[in-house]
């Protein structure tokens, strides 16, 4: 089973999906996999993803792009991913930038188990940077993505001997 047709269509009929893409090279990286781990984690999140980076690249410049702008459109909020940005930065720059053009917010992901700092460029088209944690990934997607606010309360049991 594709990684496609794995995460794309993760649904539930009483809640409305959250669109999201998922910056890519046209391949799926460890980052790309990673991110529909984490939130499929909770078991409560509904996504349906817009970005298909198994589909056949197209072959110039311009046809990808216009694949891209394609697979960003429909969606609510980008996901970029520095490993993306790292592999191609000019394409990584392009996806953002076209998803800033078309109004969409973008959550960006710090590295991957590294404290390395992003690069500015990439940085500065964040609406929100977030932390490798399915909890913030959610909660800074449904803030973007849907500007809701999500009050969760951790509780902590203290054993009083």
């Amino acid at each position: 089973m594709s990684i496609r047709s794995r995460y794309t269509d993760s649904m539930s009929i009483s809640v409305t999906p959250l669109k999201l893409f998922v910056t890519h090279n046209w391949v799926e990286n460890d980052d790309y996999i990673r991110i529909f781990e984490y939130l499929e984690a909770t078991g409560t999140f509904y996504y349906h993803n817009t970005s298909l980076p198994d589909a056949k690249q197209p072959v110039d410049k311009e046809s990808q792009r216009e694949e891209l702008r394609r697979q960003i459109g429909p969606c609510e909020v980008v996901i970029a991913l520095p490993a993306v940005y790292k592999a191609s930065p000019e394409l990584a720059l392009f996806q953002l930038n076209f998803a800033k053009s078309a109004d969409r917010p973008i959550v960006m992901l710090e590295n991957f188990a590294s404290s390395e700092a992003l690069p500015q460029a990439f940085a500065d088209l964040a609406d929100e940077i977030t932390a490798w944690n399915e909890r913030n990934l959610i909660d800074a997607l449904l803030r973007q993505g849907r500007h809701q606010e999500t009050t969760r309360w951790d509780t902590v049991e203290f054993k009083i001997d």
